[in-house]
């Protein structure tokens, strides 16, 4: 244990009301008509996998298995000028126009139901209201509940299931509003932060570190060499791993490149973009429950070092109801303060490529 440590979660029903459905006139594309009809053809359902059920799983287990310290709040929706500090007017005003409606917005599955932007706005201001909880040290960490996630939206248009950057619109509102100059963006999704990545390419004021699946898996984007551009180049940190990677794995590279940029970059606030499909019984990765409580604890750790221990979380991917909701429960342990294992999985030498690749960068020539 570490001490009891406050915890507020930033959830609304309201973001329950985004549920597209799949049939309708517009599919994504003929590949998309071709899984379907394989899938038909084996008498197996497809529906959309970012469904409400994702974050009703998550609440029920907190309401079944409460934890002290942790409370929960609903933040307000963001606003258009909030969500206009990382997306193109074109962008918003083409979201917005689609209020009330259903309807496929790309060709990779992304879609709208009638309640869709309502629940996009609310997703987006509960980031906000999670930052600004821990910067005006209302409670000591943050957790923002949310959906749709954000991590794949682009300035420029939605991508994978993602309507608003969540976690980018609440660190832009951190820099903006709360006084925050420079923040660290810690992305551990099984899949790439396509969509962060772009909007803070070339800013020296956010350090972006992503640790996903390596290409081709979704996006297939996040290239060890790809580290930014202009003045923001070497604030961009992917490191991109085999899809069995294990928790090890994970913890190397905490320990080898985040921690060192960490040291390097001086953040004064943190935000995760906490995905829980890299568990072993969803997408990719191979991660257990300890080895999220590690990663928590590593991030938490971090904060208290730079930025007394201003953290603040935001949910992302997960998709097996089973390890999201017992994933997030092990992760809102841990910020209350829990005990963390030890880890005991072996990792993989593909991060000490990482590591290598990245180490000069964060190491002063002193």
């Amino acid at each position: 244990m570490i001490g009891d440590r406050s915890v507020t979660v930033f959830y609304d029903e309201v973001m329950l009301g985004h549920n597209p459905q799949v049939d309708l006139p517009y599919l994504p594309s003929r590949v998309e008509k071709r899984v379907r009809t394989i899938l038909e053809g084996l008498d197996f359902k497809w529906s959309y996998p970012e469904h409400p059920g994702r974050l009703t799983a998550i609440m029920d287990l907190l309401k079944e298995q409460p934890i002290a310290g942790v409370q929960i709040k609903a933040g307000p929706h963001a606003t258009y000028n909030q969500l206009a500090r990382v997306h193109t007017s074109a962008h918003l005003d083409h979201l917005f126009s689609l209020e009330g409606q259903r309807a496929w917005l790309d060709r990779d599955t992304t879609a709208v139901s009638p309640d869709s932007i309502k629940a996009a706005t609310s997703a987006a201001g509960n980031a906000i209201a999670a930052v600004e909880a821990v910067v005006k040290g209302e409670c000591q960490s943050a957790f923002a509940l949310v959906r749709p996630p954000g991590h794949h939206a682009e300035p420029v248009r939605s991508r994978g299931f993602c309507l608003f950057n969540n976690v980018a619109v609440a660190a832009a509102h951190a820099q903006a509003k709360l006084g925050c100059k420079r923040i660290l963006i810690v992305d551990w999704d099984a899949h790439h932060g396509n969509g962060t990545q772009d909007i803070f390419w070339a800013d020296p004021d956010v350090l972006f570190f992503d640790i996903h699946c390596a290409a081709p898996f979704y996006p297939g984007s996040g290239k060890l060499e790809d580290v930014g551009a202009g003045l923001g180049e070497g604030y961009t940190v992917n490191v991109p791993v085999p899809g069995d990677a294990g928790d090890l794995a994970f913890e190397k590279a905490f320990q080898d490149i985040l921690i060192p940029a960490a040291e390097r970059f001086e953040p004064d606030l943190i935000l995760v973009s906490a995905g829980f499909d890299p568990h072993r019984n969803d997408m990719a990765l191979n991660l257990t429950y300890d080895g999220f409580a590690v990663l928590t604890r590593m991030a938490q750790d971090i904060a208290d070092r730079h930025c007394d221990g201003k953290l603040a979380m935001v949910l992302e991917g997960g998709y097996n109801l089973t390890a999201l909701s017992r994933g997030v429960h092990t992760v809102l342990e841990v910020l209350a303060g829990g005990d963390v294992p030890e880890l005991v999985e072996c990792g993989l030498p593909e991060v000490m490529t990482a590591a290598e690749f990245h180490r000069d960068a964060f190491t002063d020539d002193d």
